[in-house]
C-alpha cells in the first residue's frame, strides 16, 4: 500500500520548485541547509548523530537536493547570524537543534523561507512560531501526555500515581503527565522519590508499598530510568501489588545493547520511536544502522536523534516538493502529520506502544 506522501507525489521535484538554483546543465537543485551545533561540547555528539541520519535519507533521495552543513557553536546570537547567512544561500533551512536557538530564531523577525527547526522552542503565552516555521523535535512532554491519555483510556475511572524521580528530566515527564491526567478529569497523586547514586532508596521504596496497601491506585505511572522501574517492579511484585498496571515513556528504554533478560519488567508499558521497537517497519528496513565512531556502543538517545535526523530529511523533502499542503508520513519516529504552508503550521507525532516481554520492549496493538 502506498504511504500518504506517495499518493500526490508530482512526477519531479524540478517542475515545482521553480526557485531552487540551477546547475551549469539546466538541472534544477533545491539546497538546504543543515544548520547543526557541531562545534558544541554539550551537543556536539547528538548534532553529529543526526547529520549522519539526515544524510542517511538524502542518499537514498538524493536526485534534486543538495545539502549544505552549517556548522555551529552553542551561542543563539552566532546561531542566529549562522541563520541568516543560510537562508540567503539556500532554499530552506533544517535546524538548529538547541532549545535556546530554536527559541531566538522563532522569536526573532528573520524567518523568511521554510525552517524545520529540531527542537521546541520556550516562548511564554501562545506559543505560535512564524509562518515558515516548522517544529518537529522529539519531546519528552509530548511522549509523557501521550502515555497519560493511553493509560488512562486503559483503566478508565482508576485512581492514578505518578511515581518520578529527582533529577530534572523526570521532573519533566512527571509534570506533564500530570497535568494530562488533570485534564482528562483525573486526579492522580504524586510520590518523588530521592535517588541515591541513581538507584531508588530501601526506605522510600518500603514507604511507598505501605502506603499502596493503605491508598490503592489503579494504575502507576513512572518517569524514571530502566533500572530503577526494574527496582519498582520488584518492590511491588509481591502481592497484593503485582497486578497495579505501569506505564512509562522511551527514559524505561536503555536501548537494544543494555536489555537484560528476565521477567522482572514483564508487562510494563511505555512508548518509543519505532526505529527502538519496530526493527521489521519498512521505513526503519530501509536505512542503514548508525556506526559508532568512538565507542563501543551507541545509546538509545543517540539512536532516537539518529532517527530524527531520518525523518527531518523526508519531511523537508516532502514540503519542497509541495510547499503547501497537509500530508501524512510512515515514519521513523513515529506517525507523522505535518501541515505547512496554509497558515499556522502543526506537528504531530504519535509513538509506538510497547510492553516488555522477558526483558525486551515488543510492540503492541492497542
Amino acid at each position: 500500500m502506498p504511504s500518504p506522501e506517495d499518493a500526490a507525489r508530482p512526477p519531479s521535484i524540478m517542475q515545482v520548485v521553480p526557485q531552487a538554483a540551477e546547475k551549469a546543465d539546466g538541472e534544477r537543485v533545491y539546497r538546504i541547509a543543515l544548520l547543526l551545533p557541531l562545534r558544541s561540547e554539550a551537543l556536539g555528539r547528538a548534532a553529529d548523530a543526526l547529520r549522519a541520519g539526515f544524510m542517511a535519507a538524502l542518499e537514498r533521495d538524493s536526485h534534486g537536493f543538495e545539502v549544505n552543513v552549517v556548522e555551529t557553536g552553542d551561542s543563539p546570537q552566532e546561531v542566529l547570524s549562522a541563520y541568516v547567512t543560510a537562508q540567503e544561500k539556500n532554499d530552506m533551512v533544517v535546524g538548529p537543534l538547541a532549545r535556546s536557538a530554536v527559541t531566538a530564531i522563532a522569536s526573532s523577525p528573520l524567518v523568511e523561507k521554510p525552517t524545520i527547526a529540531l527542537n521546541h522552542p520556550e516562548l511564554r503565552g501562545d506559543p505560535q512560531l512564524p509562518p515558515q516555521m516548522l517544529a518537529i523535535g522529539l519531546s519528552i512532554e509530548d511522549e509523557a501526555r501521550q502515555v497519560a491519555e493511553w493509560g488512562a483510556r486503559e483503566n478508565p475511572s482508576a485512581k492514578a500515581l505518578v511515581i518520578s524521580g529527582n533529577s530534572s528530566w523526570q521532573k519533566r515527564i512527571a509534570g506533564a503527565m500530570s497535568a494530562q491526567l488533570q485534564r482528562l478529569g483525573l486526579r492522580p497523586r504524586n510520590v518523588d522519590l530521592t535517588p541515591f547514586n541513581g538507584y531508588l532508596q530501601d526506605s522510600e521504596l518500603v514507604a511507598l508499598r505501605t502506603r499502596l496497601q493503605s491508598e490503592p491506585a489503579g494504575v502507576l505511572f513512572a518517569a524514571l530510568d530502566p533500572d530503577q522501574v526494574r527496582q519498582l517492579k520488584i518492590a511491588l511484585s509481591a502481592p497484593p501489588l503485582g497486578d497495579i498496571p505501569l506505564y512509562g515513556t522511551s527514559s524505561l528504554n536503555p536501548g537494544r545493547s543494555m536489555y537484560r533478560a528476565g521477567p522482572e519488567l514483564d508487562g510494563v508499558r511505555l512508548l518509543d520511536l519505532p526505529w527502538l521497537v519496530q526493527r521489521d517497519h519498512p521505513a526503519v528496513m530501509t536505512y542503514p544502522q548508525p556506526v559508532p565512531r568512538d565507542e563501543a556502543r551507541i545509546s538509545a538517545d543517540m539512536e532516537r536523534v539518529y532517527a530524527l535526523g531520518i525523518d527531518a530529511f523526508r519531511i523537508a523533502r516532502e514540503i519542497a516538493i509541495q510547499p503547501q499542503r497537509r500530508f501524512q508520513l510512515d515514519g521513523v519516529t513515529g506517525q507523522l502529520i505535518i501541515d505547512f504552508g496554509t497558515g499556522p503550521s502543526w506537528f504531530e507525532r504519535a509513538e509506538v506502544p510497547a510492553e516488555y516481554r522477558n526483558g525486551v520492549p515488543v510492540p503492541i496493538t492497542q
